[in-house]
């Protein structure tokens, strides 16, 4: 069956609409250009699309670009937003330095956006210094503690002021760097104080310390100044160190002096011991004895005079030890 001609007809129509919206919407585009002196050919407008660049994007770009004294080519604009940069930043950063005097060339901006920094940014923060907290809020502390020689504790809040080295903004340290860089110098200067009433006294000794030491060195950043914004005293450190270690020096003589304690009563008790096996030794002997004087009655060796003469010097000798000893006090 044959397609009736009224359908080829709204098929044309409909492709003519849509080949004049697409025209149409870059034919307004290229028309903006001219107008704003700043041209763009027609046929680049359109391949912008199948190449899925945004034409208004480029275009507006160009044209602000153009509108501020600087000519930056559509080819340009267009490799920059292929390659995932952000173009109307870019733009806006180069109008910003060069209305300011600042040396920066496109390519110089486009390399700083891909590098995923804000290019933006920066230039107004080498017009307008920023002003970073030491310690800063993402620290979890509150100052900067530092101890002197006589061990007294300082904490110190300062406020670093910097700009913007564009120069060193692709592969520099960012404000962590200098947040620790200059948080590293005032513990160090209060550290080198043989007193905390010299940093009281000079609190812009430790300004004078931190900037010497060039602590901007590979960043991204100029140090301009270093200011004290707090310094208060903390504890005393060194007391409390020496405290402590008294304690400790205590707790271990203590356990040395325990263990001499258990090691004497060891050796009292090796010499009870010794003493009771003696006495044993002792009572085995006089248990010899009668037996001894049984054996010399039977061989002769010893008479029964002999015998009762031993027993009364025995008896004379308990008499005289009972007489010597002093009156025991009566229990009442």
């Amino acid at each position: 069956m044959p397609i009736p001609p009224i359908y080829f007809v709204i098929g044309a129509i409909i492709i003519a609409i849509v080949v004049l919206m697409f025209i149409g919407t870059a034919f307004s585009l290229w028309w903006q250009s001219v107008l704003s002196k700043a041209p763009v050919d027609l046929i680049a407008i359109i391949l912008m699309r199948f190449r899925k660049v945004n034409p208004s994007v480029i275009v507006t770009a160009r044209i602000t670009a153009k509108k501020a004294g600087i000519d930056v080519s559509t080819d340009k604009l267009e490799a920059h937003y292929m390659a995932g940069g952000r173009v109307p930043r870019v733009i806006s950063a180069l109008i910003a330095a060069n209305k300011a005097n600042i040396p920066l060339s496109f390519d110089r901006a486009c390399a700083i956006d891909l590098a995923g920094r804000d290019v933006l940014a920066a230039v107004q923060t080498s017009v307008n210094p920023k002003v970073i907290d030491v310690p800063s809020g993402e620290m979890g502390r509150a100052t900067i503690d530092g101890i002197a020689g006589d061990g007294i504790q300082l904490k110190v809040k300062a406020r670093v002021t910097v700009r913007t080295a564009l120069d060193r903004l692709v592969g520099g340290a960012t404000e962590e760097t200098i947040i620790a860089r200059v948080g590293e110098g005032i513990v160090t200067t209060i550290g080198s104080a043989a007193s905390h009433m010299m940093v009281l006294e000079n609190p812009d000794r430790i300004s004078k310390t931190v900037l010497a030491r060039g602590l901007d060195a590979g960043t991204a950043f100029e140090i301009l100044s270093i200011d004290i914004a707090d310094i208060d005293v903390g504890e005393n450190i060194g007391a409390r160190l020496r405290t402590d270690k008294a304690e400790a020096d205590k707790k271990v003589a203590q356990a040395e002096a325990e263990q001499q304690r258990a090691r004497a009563v060891a050796e009292e008790q090796v010499q009870v011991a010794k003493v009771q096996e003696n006495r044993a030794k002792v009572v085995l002997a006089e248990a010899e004895i009668p037996l001894a004087i049984a054996e010399a009655f039977r061989s002769g060796r010893l008479g029964i005079m002999d015998y009762y003469n031993m027993r009364n010097v025995q008896a004379d000798t308990e008499m005289r030890n009972s007489i010597a000893q002093p009156p025991q006090p009566k229990q009442t």
